[in-house]
């Protein structure tokens, strides 16, 4: 009985709105909690609604373990939203106090609890083994440019390029565009005019291609991700329906039924 009164409860689209704004209330609480004056002015009053919030969480986790236990550990979700409440639970105190700063970690419970953003990251984690060739591919470019670019220019400027890890991180920065041109490589053709021709390629190569290719496999993979519920929605649709259609059959032989026994009765 208080299963399925749990069950009842969870399964309520009610329930699941009380909890996203549960979700927002603490994500609001957790940000007031970073400002001292605030903090000086109420910060009792927003530790408590925190811990209220927190025991509301566990209490919702508990009750999806008494309805479903062996279906709570099946769905990744369930997990994420159990580990996510758990970090909240571990005692913060002496050595352990930064793992107050994960408490925010809660409001992700609203990618499992939105379904379109449950939508994104389950295409975002199918796009994962697509994107490994791919990281392959970039590892391997930058670590060619890296070696040349440590051999041509590491003497000169060896802050940037000094060491193979120093000339990686400043190929990353140029990969991103940010300073790459007025902040490291026009210094560096001032001592070596044609150095454009390394890192005009190397921008081509990374920032415009492979990281297109990264947005390719994303996109497609959340297309398919798309089609593969719109293909499940069909199908239950058809489910239903068929069955409607033998609820309708059957009510019309029913009805044939009885009015072929009204007719034998007149007689």
């Amino acid at each position: 009985m208080i299963r399925q009164k749990l069950g009842a409860l969870l399964a309520n689209p009610k329930f699941e709105y009380f909890i996203l704004a549960l979700i927002a209330v603490n994500a609001i609480v957790l940000g007031m909690e970073t400002s001292k004056p605030i903090m000086a002015s109420i910060g009792p009053m927003l530790i408590a609604i925190d811990t209220v919030i927190l025991w509301i969480f566990v209490a919702e986790i508990a009750a999806r373990l008494i309805v479903d236990f062996r279906g709570f550990w099946k769905d990744p979700w369930r997990l994420f939203d159990f580990v996510v409440v758990a970090v909240a639970l571990i005692p913060a105190t002496g050595g352990l106090a930064v793992l107050r700063a994960f408490r925010i970690l809660r409001v992700l419970r609203l990618i499992s609890t939105v379904p379109a953003l449950k939508r994104v990251v389950s295409g975002l984690l199918s796009a994962l083994p697509g994107m490994a060739s791919i990281v392959l591919l970039l590892g391997l470019i930058f670590y060619v440019f890296a070696v040349i670019s440590t051999k041509l220019f590491g003497d000169a400027f060896p802050q940037w390029f000094g060491t193979l890890g120093e000339s990686a991180y400043t190929l990353f920065q140029i990969m991103t565009l940010e300073s790459w041109s007025m902040g490291i490589v026009r210094p560096v053709m001032e001592e070596f005019p044609l150095a454009w021709v390394l890192f005009v390629p190397f921008i081509v190569a990374t920032a415009f291609t492979v990281l297109n290719l990264f947005i390719g496999v994303i996109v497609d993979a959340m297309q398919s991700e798309h089609e593969a519920e719109s293909k499940a929605e069909r199908e239950a649709m058809m489910s239903e329906t068929e069955h409607i259609l033998v609820e309708v059959q059957s009510l019309r032989k029913e009805l044939a039924e009885l009015k072929t026994a009204l007719v034998e009765g007149k007689r």
